[in-house]
C-alpha cells in the first residue's frame, strides 16, 4: 500500500502544527520537509529550526521527518538538520559532486539516506549508489515551487527504477515520487512501483478537510 508524505511547503504556515497533526491524525506517519535555498531551485524556504519545532509532534505519532535538501553544497548541513530532528535525508545527485561521501555521512549521522533526481537527470547517475542508500526520491516535476502538474514521462523512468531495484534484489529501497500527486494521478505511479507519494497542494487545500484529501489519495492509489 502506497503511503503519503504531506509537504508542508502547501500547508498554512499561521496553522502549521494544526495541519500536520490532522495529517497524524488522519493516519500519514512521514512529514516531508522541503528545504530550498534559492541557488539549486528558484525558492526559498524554510531550515532547521521548523523542524525542530515538528518533531515533538511527530514524534507523539511514531511518525518520521523526511527531509529534501534542495541546495547546494547540502553536506554543510547535514548535521544540523540531523540534530533538528530530521529521520531521512535526502540529496541530489545534481548538488553533490562527491555523492558516495555525502551519503556516507547521512549513514554516520544516523539517519535514513534518501537520493533525489530531477526529471532531466538519467537513472544511469544512481547505479554506483543504489546499494548503499535506503530510497530513492524522484522529482516528477521541476524542483522549486508546489501545485505543479506532474511530468508525464516521469512515470515510465519510476517504472525503470522499479525494474533496476528489483533486478538487484534491492526490494528495500523505498521509491518515493515528489510532485504533482493528485488523485488523477497517483493510481499510474503506484502501478509503476512506488512506495510513498510527497503530496502538497493536493492535501492542505480548502477544497476539502485534509483528512479527507488523504482519504481520497489513498482510495486513488488502490489500483487492481
Amino acid at each position: 500500500m502506497i503511503q503519503l508524505a504531506p509537504s508542508i511547503i502547501a500547508a498554512n504556515f499561521a496553522r502549521l502544527g494544526e495541519q500536520v497533526e490532522a495529517a497524524l491524525v488522519a493516519g500519514v506517519r512521514r512529514i516531508h520537509v522541503d528545504v530550498m535555498d534559492g541557488q539549486f531551485v528558484p525558492n526559498i524556504t524554510i531550515g532547521p529550526l521548523v523542524l525542530e519545532a515538528l518533531r515533538p509532534l511527530a514524534a507523539s505519532y511514531g511518525a518520521e521527518l523526511d527531509t529534501h535538501l534542495m541546495i547546494v553544497q547540502p553536506e554543510r548541513y547535514l548535521a544540523e538538520f540531523k540534530a533538528a530532528g530530521s529521520d531521512i535525508i535526502n540529496v541530489h545527485v545534481e548538488t553533490c559532486p562527491h555523492l558516495h561521501r555525502s551519503v556516507q555521512q547521512i549513514r554516520e549521522l544516523g539517519a535514513g539516506v534518501g537520493v533525489a533526481i530531477n526529471p532531466a537527470t538519467p537513472l544511469t547517475l544512481l547505479d554506483d549508489i543504489l546499494a548503499d542508500i535506503d530510497q530513492v526520491l524522484v522529482m516528477t516535476v521541476n524542483p522549486g515551487f508546489g501545485g505543479q502538474r506532474l511530468i508525464p514521462a516521469a512515470v515510465a523512468k519510476i517504472a525503470r527504477l522499479r525494474a533496476m531495484l528489483d533486478a538487484r534484489g534491492l526490494e528495500r529501497v523505498t521509491i518515493e515520487v515528489d510532485g504533482g500527486v493528485s488523485v488523477e494521478t497517483i493510481a499510474a505511479l503506484a502501478r509503476a512501483g512506488i512506495t510513498h507519494a510527497v503530496a502538497g497542494s493536493a492535501i492542505f487545500n480548502a477544497q476539502a478537510s485534509i483528512g479527507e484529501n488523504i482519504d481520497g489519495l489513498l482510495r486513488a492509489a488502490q489500483v487492481p
